[in-house]
């Protein structure tokens, strides 16, 4: 069952990292997919970022993150 059909915005609320540290943002997506570009916003305890067709662009996020930092963390440019 595909939750994205027909849904004028889909919104993701997820941590940014696994336990082990590693980035769950990616790139490229390596599962077989049902939604293809239909996440607009992911919201994280970090973050909060729009998803573009030019890549990322922070919304808001946490005091005390530098923008450097948390592009490091997610391993994408994010536009400010």
């Amino acid at each position: 069952m595909d939750l994205a059909i027909g849904a004028k915005q889909t919104w993701v609320m997820m941590d940014l990292l696994t336990r082990q540290g590693q980035n769950k943002v990616v790139a490229q997506c390596t599962h077989p997919l049902t939604g293809i570009g239909c996440v607009k916003r992911i919201y994280s305890e970090l973050a909060t970022l729009e998803c573009t067709p030019q890549g990322l662009r922070l919304i808001d996020k946490v005091d005390g993150l530098a923008h450097a930092k948390l592009e490091q963390l997610v391993g994408l440019p994010i536009a400010a």
